[in-house]
């Protein structure tokens, strides 16, 4: 397994991994709602790219993305010590501590970008992730009530946060 940061030249496979990962019903996109063109994923990851307090890391196993973190930056004075992350690992993976990695890899970035603060949402009733981020260190940090709402019905979602 291969974890790097995200190429324009992954637009493809990357917005592939999304649309699978939407389908988990975990995710902010509901199945099949994501209409992102390969073009508008290649001029986002372009956009990535250049905002130093931005990075996307890919996992990849056989030349396919198998997963990915997120660590999406502030940009002003006083939120640019902090970034919010987003993780998805395809099912199939799950479990070979994928997810691990990509977290020590994002972590490992955001010291040598100058983050003292991450955080990231989590459904409250996906208690794999949850107890995932608990182990990589997050602190439960409060509890937004009917935050989504997935197939008609309202979700609370959990906010965690991690200083660095």
């Amino acid at each position: 397994m291969n974890i790097r940061p995200i190429e324009v030249d992954d637009a493809e496979n990357f917005l592939n991994l999304n649309k699978e990962l939407d389908e988990s019903g975990f995710m902010l996109y509901d199945p099949g709602e994501r209409q992102t063109t390969v073009e508008q994923q290649k001029q986002y990851i372009q956009k990535i790219l250049a905002e130093p307090t931005t990075i996307f890391f890919v996992a990849e196993m056989e030349n396919n993305l198998v997963g990915f973190i997120a660590a999406l930056g502030g940009n002003l004075i006083r939120n640019r010590h902090s970034a919010h992350l987003v993780v998805g690992v395809l099912e199939d993976y799950r479990g070979q501590g994928i997810a691990t990695k990509l977290f020590h890899k994002v972590f490992e970035w955001a010291k040598e970008a100058g983050l003292l603060r991450i955080g990231l949402t989590v459904m409250k009733d996906n208690h794999k992730a949850f107890n995932l981020y608990r182990k990589m260190g997050f602190i439960l940090e409060g509890e937004k009530v009917h935050s989504l709402k997935v197939n008609g019905e309202y979700v609370n979602e959990y906010y965690l946060y991690k200083l660095l």
